[in-house]
């Protein structure tokens, strides 16, 4: 089995991300970048499933610039075999990356398409629903837990108050929640071997997808600083601060 995972260049989760002083995007100048934190989950589940005899190779893509080639590599020393880069200066809109995987998987063939549930920055949760649909697909989203059995895969997924479990035929996507795994550290020997393993480059052009905005950022800009408590010093003080700030009636 092939197993195919979708890798995003982000900020990294422990920066504090700048708004541009045009307010037009965020500040990416000097910032440390990093493996979106739920592909590096789906990157862990396919590492496990090839560990266990399930899948005998895992293909990792990943869209952007050419930095993100590091990204890929970083996916190859958790024990990925090959990456594919599709190289674009364009921050490509969720469809758009659809697309482009939909090209990628027509020739790759994989049986299991394995992808974070969100990245976070965009926190946009489409892609791999988009993917499903336009490869005829079945899809488990939200994934806690993913077992494979004779040409399906049972998935436990986090909903609102608890896990359903579901199964969908192979060829699938799912997509991975937090709880899935913990993501291993690569060695340094990995580290080492991931650099000889080959990436191919490509670009949306070559896989005949148009990657242009459907949609323009007007502005961005910062949450509003949370202003400090108060102490009140008696319940009934307590209420009428509650009702004043609409909570209470």
């Amino acid at each position: 089995m092939k197993v195919l995972v979708p890798v995003k260049r982000v900020v990294d989760f422990n920066v504090r991300v700048r708004v541009k002083a045009d307010q037009s995007g965020v500040d990416l100048a000097n910032v440390k970048m990093s493996m979106n934190p739920f592909d590096e989950i789906a990157v862990e589940e396919a590492v496990r499933l090839k560990e266990k005899g399930k899948a005998n190779e895992v293909v990792i893509v990943s869209i952007g610039p050419a930095q993100a080639a590091d990204t890929i590599r970083t996916a190859l020393a958790m024990g990925g075999d090959r990456g594919i880069l599709v190289k674009t200066d364009i921050a490509p809109e969720p469809l758009a990356v659809a697309k482009l995987l939909k090209a990628i998987c027509d020739e790759e063939k994989p049986e299991l398409v394995l992808c974070g549930k969100q990245a976070i920055d965009s926190d946009a949760n489409q892609t791999g629903q988009m993917l499903a649909a336009l490869m005829g697909w079945g899809q488990a989203t939200f994934a806690h837990s993913l077992e494979l059995g004779d040409g399906a895969a049972k998935v436990a997924r986090e909903i609102d108050g608890g896990l359903q479990t579901v199964e969908v035929k192979l060829p699938a996507v799912v997509t991975t929640d937090l709880r899935l795994n913990q993501p291993r550290y690569a060695s340094l020997p990995n580290i080492m071997k991931a650099k000889k393993k080959p990436i191919a480059e490509k670009t949306p052009a070559d896989l005949g997808v148009d990657v242009t905005p459907r949609l323009k950022v007007l502005k961005v800009t910062e949450p509003q600083p949370r202003g400090g408590g108060v102490k009140v010093k008696s319940v009934s003080e307590l209420v009428d601060k509650l009702v004043e700030a609409g909570v209470l009636k």
